[in-house]
This record gives C-alpha cells, sequence and structure tokens, in this order.
C-alpha cells in the first residue's frame, strides 16, 4: 500500500544566518485572495500619499553672481560641473556636490549670452553682447582654485555684431554662434569657417542635432525654425510661427525630434521631417518659456519661464508632471536637467543657481535593496491604480502660488471664451468656408524649402 504524506525538509525552511530573512512560502491562486485588489488600491493610495509627505524637491541654492544668470552649461565629461554665465560678464564653474564656485572666469565686457562646452570637456566657449568669441580652458579636477585668468584664456575672437546663443557639436570640432547670421567656427580659427542667412532678423537660439553632427535648428526673432545642412551651402527648411521661439531642444534619443520652448507659453514637438504639423504640444506655463532642456534619458524636459515657475513635462504629456517655484526665485532664463537625470539646475532673475531634484519625493543618499524594492513596488502599484478617480487626484494635485493660480484661470477663460466665438462665427457662414484647424496645426503660419 502506497501512502502519500506531507512533509518538507528543516534546511529549505532554516535561516542561515540570525539576520536573514524567513523563507515564506505563497500561494499566488486569486480563489484565495478575494480582497487582493482592494488590498492593492489601498497600497496605491497610501503611496500616492506617501508622495506628497515626502515631496522636498528644492535642495540648495547657489548663490555668488551679482547679476541675472542668463545662460548656463553643463560639462559632458564631469557629472558635476555646471557653467554658468550673468548680465554682468561673469562666467562661473559651479561644483553641484557641494554647491560651492570652482573658478571664474572675467573678461566679458557685456552680458554673457552662451555657453557651450566641447565633446571631451576641456574647452569652454563663451560669448555675448560685447561682439566677441572667448575660449577658455577647463580645469581638469574639481580641486584646481581660481587662478590667473589670462592662463585660463585660450583665444579671444571679436567679430562684427553681438552673439545671442552658442553651441558645440556633440561629436567633432565645430561650434556655432547664433547673432545677425548663423556663423560655423573652428577652435583654430579666428574667422568663421562658414556663415549661414535667411532673412535679415536676428538669431536667439542654436542648437547642434545629437545624432547627426551636420544638422542643427536655430529660431529667429521673426517666429522662424529654422533647420541648417552644414554638407550644404544653405539652409535647409523653415518654418514659420504665429509666435516667437526661445529656445530649443532636441531629444537625444530620438535625435530626429525637437521642442520649441515658445512665447505664447507652450512648448511645441515636431518632427524634423514633418515640420507642418506638431507632434505634441505642451501647456501649463502661464508665461513666455524661456529656456528648456532634454533629460539624458529623452523621457521628459524641463522648462524655465518668465512666470517664475520651472516645469517638467513628459516627452509626449500635454500636461507637465511637476512644478517648482519658490517665494523668491524670480523670472527663470535658463535650465538644464544634469548629465545622469537625477536633478535639474535652474538660473534666474535674482542671481541664484537653484538646485532640485527631478523626482520631488526621490530618496537622497544611498538605498539598501530591500528600499529599493519596495519604492519599485509602490511605483508599480501607482501606475496601476492611477486611473482610478482619487488616486488620480493626489498624483495630479500641486499646489500653485496664487499668481500663477489666477493667470492660470484667466488663461482658460480666454481660451474658452474663443472656442466660442469661432465655433458661433462658424455657425453663421457658409457650410466649409471655415475648416477646422487642429491646435497642432493653427500656431503655424507656413513652412518654407
Amino acid at each position: 500500500m502506497r501512502v502519500k504524506v506531507i512533509s518538507r525538509s528543516a534546511d529549505d525552511f532554516t535561516r542561515e544566518r540570525s539576520n536573514d530573512l524567513q523563507r515564506v512560502s505563497r500561494n499566488y491562486d486569486p480563489n484565495l485572495r478575494t480582497q487582493e485588489k482592494a488590498v492593492e488600491y489601498v497600497r496605491a493610495l497610501n503611496a500616492a500619499k506617501l508622495d506628497k509627505v515626502f515631496a522636498r524637491p528644492f535642495i540648495g541654492a547657489m548663490d555668488g553672481h551679482i547679476d541675472a544668470i542668463s545662460c548656463m552649461a553643463k560639462n559632458p565629461s564631469h557629472l558635476k560641473g555646471v557653467f554658468s554665465g550673468s548680465m554682468d560678464g561673469d562666467i562661473r564653474l559651479w561644483d553641484i556636490a557641494s554647491r560651492k564656485t570652482i573658478c571664474q572666469y572675467p573678461g566679458h565686457q557685456g552680458a554673457v549670452r552662451g555657453l557651450t562646452v566641447s565633446t571631451d570637456g576641456g574647452v569652454l566657449v563663451s560669448c555675448g553682447t560685447d561682439c566677441t568669441v572667448r575660449l577658455w580652458r577647463v580645469p581638469l579636477s574639481s580641486g584646481i582654485d581660481s587662478s590667473d585668468s589670462s592662463e585660463k584664456l585660450i583665444a579671444s575672437y571679436v567679430w562684427k555684431n553681438a552673439f545671442w546663443g552658442v553651441d558645440h557639436q556633440w561629436e567633432g570640432s565645430l561650434f556655432a554662434t547664433a547673432g545677425a547670421q548663423v556663423d560655423i567656427w573652428d577652435h583654430n580659427r579666428s574667422q568663421p569657417v562658414n556663415s549661414f542667412e535667411w532673412g535679415n532678423d536676428t538669431v536667439i537660439s542654436v542648437r547642434f542635432n545629437p545624432g547627426e553632427p551636420n544638422i542643427l535648428a536655430t529660431s529667429g526673432s521673426d517666429r522662424s525654425i529654422t533647420i541648417y545642412d552644414l554638407r550644404t551651402s544653405s539652409p535647409a527648411r523653415k518654418l514659420i510661427m504665429r509666435t516667437k521661439t526661445n529656445s530649443i531642444a532636441w531629444n537625444p534619443m530620438e535625435p530626429m525630434n525637437f521642442t520649441a520652448a515658445n512665447e505664447n507659453c507652450n512648448c511645441y514637438s515636431f518632427d524634423a521631417r514633418k515640420l507642418e504639423e506638431a507632434k505634441c504640444v505642451h501647456k501649463d506655463h502661464v508665461s513666455a518659456v524661456m529656456d528648456i532642456d532634454y533629460s539624458p534619458t529623452g523621457r521628459e524636459f524641463v522648462t524655465g519661464s518668465y512666470d517664475r515657475t520651472v516645469r517638467i513635462f513628459q516627452y509626449n504629456g500635454g500636461h507637465s508632471r511637476e512644478i517648482y517655484h519658490t517665494k523668491r526665485m524670480q523670472r527663470v532664463f535658463c535650465v538644464k536637467f544634469s548629465g545622469d537625470a537625477s536633478y535639474v539646475i535652474s538660473g534666474s532673475d535674482d542671481t541664484n543657481l537653484r538646485l532640485w531634484k527631478a523626482k520631488a519625493s526621490e530618496q537622497l543618499g544611498v538605498i539598501l535593496p530591500r528600499e529599493r524594492r519596495k519604492h519599485e513596488y509602490m511605483e508599480a502599484v501607482k501606475n496601476r491604480y492611477k486611473h482610478l478617480p482619487e488616486v488620480k487626484r493626489i498624483l495630479r494635485h500641486r499646489h500653485l502660488p496664487k499668481p500663477i493660480y489666477k493667470a492660470g484661470l484667466l488663461r482658460r477663460t480666454m481660451a474658452d471664451a474663443e472656442k466660442r466665438k469661432e465655433d458661433r462665427r462658424r455657425a453663421h457662414s457658409a457650410p466649409g468656408s471655415m475648416p477646422r484647424k487642429s491646435v497642432r496645426k493653427n500656431r503655424i503660419i507656413q513652412e518654407i524649402e
């Protein structure tokens, strides 16, 4: 006779060390856990509430400038290094970890309007309203103190007009300046190796494509966005919008896409191959968007606005997932993501650089494996139940300063009134005489090739 017995080995369930976790056997049959979804929902609710409890995005301010900060640049070879330029001509290199100035670069006689760093991280290029382009030597380690400025200055080139922006190739030795026209420079040449012009208006920003080093995009004061190819002697394509574009950022993971920060409080994402329609319109700011920068992951970008706030958007999201503001922060002129996508740096009119966490409730410092697994589980549970009303309400809620809140209400009222007016006009017009235009197209006037 065969007898079936329930048996288990004690070795499988005995801890090897006293601080080991006790082995637990689980049966995942859903019939045994009828309340599993209800329990998970409560956990998602608690995780959303704890996110709000631990949301402390502001890390610290870096003060030292005596005038408004106009531009910033990251060092591609040093994670902690950030350069900032101010309206009084002062350039500083900051160590983000200690939030201290490592060295200064005096020399510009007017506002510094553009900063960029070479691919190897060894040369800083600056330009400004004093009609000069200056090349500076970057210290190799953060321990180097401020030495004589003549030792740090590699070269200084004087040109015919003031500059409004500069950007370096992601791979290569060329950099481009924006001003009366787009000039392409080489490190070893005192004159531009090439110049591009399309119209007589000032070019206010320039950005090289991260995937194709010979492609660059610019925005001009004539409300245009222009794409240039260095391999040809003429510009490639031009897009004219209803309002001016203040800054452009390419997506580093999808180099055919770029996002434009516009004067009409919105950001517009475009595919460079199909400019007649925006891929996405990112709304929420209540004043002109001054600067934009993509995360190294390419999944989100940060914007700084004239309305004194910093917002973080998903690359395909119509509304911001996060808004940062302080009582003392004034108009934000420049923003940057850190090289590891963990932090955001903003530079504003009140002479300060501010350091923020990219995820407001993220825990800083060393995280134990158990803690990391717990955080990942809570994140997964939140994503699973984020569409439910209570969880959605908590996750979406953000405290806004009263002026921003009132301005947002006013903008929505104006947009609704405009829509009602257009609907009435269409109702009293001949059928087909007023075709509907999508939000992605109605800010675009014309595309020129």
